[in-house]
């Protein structure tokens, strides 16, 4: 991977926040530039030297660099970090099959997600004609408010804690989209008496309907599955029960030892 480097009179703004200044001087490393001088992280990034100098004491002190000496190195933080990001990968092994199953006896195209924050983040896709017409990709994102599997997932969460993530306008993806908290904490409250199901009515994709269920515990959902078609086909009472027992199996290959929800 080729990092592009920015000329140090670049009429691009230097990003102003701490922590975007940060990301760029991770985004420098790559798999072919796992060593890089403070000039040559300067000229990657495009930040001035004496700023680079600066934040790089702060990432020393707190491992995300290190200092070699051929010049800075990431550290053990970002492994660290890493190390929890694999628990998706053990999250996506285990719910595979059942998504595959599952999309196979719906005939719809199936997906596997985290919360992160205001996001989804897709761990998984298959199955179904339809999927190379959604906006979906592995590791890509869609907001939460407005797709079955963030709903599912936030409907696990306390009113309170879902209060202090949308504090902001929620952006409408189609004419259909929840567009207020008020409205969100109503959608919500109602997924929980469905036993987690939500269903994304046109929400973020015009003519699509999504159905999806939780995979947890007694705690926050940990991920969410669903199934996607179109509106026209679609019949989200059916599904509902289907997602209930898949996703009941689910969590009880993720938590053997747990007593799960509901």
């Amino acid at each position: 991977m080729t990092v592009p480097v920015m000329a140090p009179n670049d009429s691009t703004k230097a990003p102003a926040s701490m922590i975007e200044r940060m990301t760029l001087i991770l985004d420098a490393f790559d798999s072919s530039t796992r060593t890089l001088t403070l000039l040559g992280l300067a000229e990657r990034t495009g930040l001035p030297r004496s700023t680079v100098h600066r934040i790089l004491d702060q990432m020393i002190r707190l491992r995300w660099l290190a200092h070699t000496s051929g010049g800075y190195r990431l550290g053990m933080r970002p492994l660290e970090l890493g190390g929890l990001a694999a628990d998706h990968n053990e999250i996506r092994d285990a719910v595979n099959p059942l998504l595959h199953e599952l999309c196979q006896r719906t005939g719809m195209t199936g997906h596997l997600g985290v919360l992160d924050g205001r996001e989804v983040v897709y761990l998984d896709k298959t199955g179904g004609r339809l999927a190379a017409n959604l906006p979906t990709r592995l590791g890509g994102r869609m907001p939460a408010h407005c797709t079955a599997l963030g709903k599912a997932m936030l409907a696990t969460h306390e009113p309170t804690t879902v209060a202090a993530t949308f504090r902001s306008r929620l952006p409408r993806l189609t004419a259909r989209t929840i567009g207020d908290i008020d409205g969100l904490h109503r959608e919500l409250a109602q997924i929980r008496l469905r036993e987690g199901v939500a269903v994304d009515r046109e929400e973020s994709v015009t003519g699509i309907v999504c159905v999806a269920a939780p995979l947890r515990t007694r705690g926050p959902a940990v991920a969410a599955l669903s199934v996607t078609g179109q509106a026209r086909v679609v019949n989200a009472e059916r599904l509902a029960r289907v997602m209930v027992e898949v996703a009941h199996e689910a969590s009880r290959l993720l938590f053997p030892r747990r007593p799960l929800w509901g």
